[in-house]
């Protein structure tokens, strides 16, 4: 490898990670094995939104919505395989960054691509704290929304620094009822399989009838590919799992394709129990799939299915957005505060209390929907450094080899897979012109707090991260 001036530096920056070692003052508790890691990673994935997703899937392709969930797992596994192979070379918290920083030696790019991220993050958790509210109400609480918003954000929060293995067993409970809600759509629904034509697509405008095309396909596939977001975040709890260079590419492979499995079959399930004309027009297809099939199971139910999935997302979000914060901190890039550890519970108390702050602030400023719709389009352009960083890191004789490895075409198409979604949201049909600009102010914000914090030392390993000695390349702030 290189330190940030460009100078070669030894394989000694990047020191084994011992599987078992009992975690140190400073360094989090390794709580998390082979399965709750896959749980966390098809958690992250799966969520409320694709009740709607199917919907709006099936105007697109009809039919063949089946297809085109296939084909954006193919695209989220290319990016999905490289962050596999991160992961098991340099397992830690804010991989992205670190790796951007291993491979550029740019601080300011590391600081850019680790607060994208965390933005990513923020929102989401902000706009879910306030869908929860809004669920909560309708179910009978008595309580103003701020206050529901505050309430969840706290609790979430608690069990957050309360601890990983708290987390997990939280996060195993809302995934096996937001699981549980989609099995329940293809139970009810089975039943319809092979009673249309699968490869169907809706007619032209023009009236002529609808052919199945690669074009069709790489279309359904971009509105399809972030019901896959949620796969990177496994990579920032690296620090928290148990021999993590082993168990990060099982788990985040074996995450995505179950992710698939269910996404295929409550597709099928979907268009098979009503026409895809009929799922295009509701607000909420799966709900109505599940109405028509089973006409006696209570629609009241999904509401606690939705206040499960979304509470899921808030809480991994969460984790991911304080591990990252730990991370970044701990490689100098944001303010030493962040990355310190309590003493008792080995979570990052600090981070978790800034976070909270933030997100609270976030989610009672308004309606940011559109904000974190934009900060998607930033993830991909994560994606984008990261995949190139990994090539570069690759073509280093010096660099240390994982137990997982990919050929380096598979990070160069990941890159050119994300180039295309880039360019399908900001110029494709029916894209939002608001995006861009939106995400381009996140970049300048980003960019305005990195020339106020100017960090100084970027370190990239020290002892607490293995057994080896420390090594620290410093890098004065361009």
């Amino acid at each position: 490898m290189t330190d940030s001036t460009g100078s070669p530096a030894s394989d000694a920056a990047a020191p084994p990670l011992p599987a078992d070692k009992p975690a140190s003052h400073g360094e989090l508790a390794r709580t998390m094995g082979l399965v709750s890691l896959i749980i966390y990673g098809v958690g992250d994935m799966l969520g409320a939104g694709v009740y709607g997703l199917v919907g709006k899937a099936a105007g697109l392709m009809g039919n063949a919505v089946w297809l085109a969930f296939a084909g954006s797992m193919v695209a989220a596994m290319l990016t999905g395989l490289s962050y596999a192979n991160i992961g098991s070379r340099y397992p830690r918290a804010a991989g992205a960054a670190y790796v951007t920083h291993r491979a550029y030696g740019w601080p300011y790019l590391s600081y850019l691509v680790g607060l994208a991220v965390a933005a990513s993050g923020l929102t989401s958790m902000a706009t879910g704290s306030r869908v929860i509210a809004g669920f909560l109400q309708t179910l009978g609480l008595a309580l103003p929304a701020p206050a529901l918003v505050v309430l969840f954000l706290l609790f979430i929060a608690a069990v957050v620094f309360r601890g990983m293995r708290e987390s997990a067993w939280l996060n195993a409970i809302c995934t096996a009822v937001e699981v549980g809600g989609l099995m329940i759509v293809i139970g009810v629904g089975i039943r319809y399989w092979g009673s249309v034509n699968y490869f169907e697509t809706p007619p032209h405008p023009d009236g002529s009838a609808g052919a199945l095309s690669l074009t069709l396909v790489l279309n359904g596939a971009v509105l399809t590919f972030f019901s896959f977001i949620g796969f990177e975040d496994m990579l920032n709890v690296a620090e928290e799992c148990k021999d993590a260079r082993r168990t990060i590419p099982i788990a985040l492979i074996c995450a995505l394709i179950i992710g698939t499995v269910i996404y295929m079959a409550v597709s099928i399930t979907a268009v098979s129990v009503l026409h895809y004309s009929e799922l295009a027009k509701s607000p909420a297809a799966l709900v109505d799939v599940v109405r028509k099939a089973a006409p006696w199971f209570p629609p009241i139910l999904f509401t606690g299915i939705s206040i499960f999935a979304v509470s899921n997302t808030a809480l991994l979000n969460y984790v991911m957005g304080s591990r990252l914060l730990y991370g970044m901190s701990r490689q100098g890039l944001l303010p030493a505060p962040l990355g310190r550890v309590h003493a008792t519970r080995r979570t990052p108390h600090v981070a978790i209390g800034v976070l909270l702050l933030v997100v609270t602030a976030l989610a009672l400023s308004g309606d940011i929907r559109q904000l974190a719709d934009s900060t998607s389009l930033l993830l991909l352009g994560v994606f984008c450094v990261v995949n190139t960083a990994l090539i570069i890191l690759k073509f280093r004789d010096d660099e240390p080899r994982g137990a997982f490895e990919v050929p380096a075409v598979v990070p160069a198409l990941g890159v050119l897979v994300c180039l295309t979604l880039i360019a399908a949201r900001l110029f494709g049909a029916g894209a939002d012109r608001k995006a861009p600009l939106i995400a381009g102010a996140i970049g300048l914000v980003i960019t305005a707090l990195y020339f106020v914090l100017r960090p100084k030392h970027v370190v990239m390993d020290d002892d607490d991260h293995g057994d080896g000695d420390r090594d620290a390349t410093a890098q004065a702030a361009a």
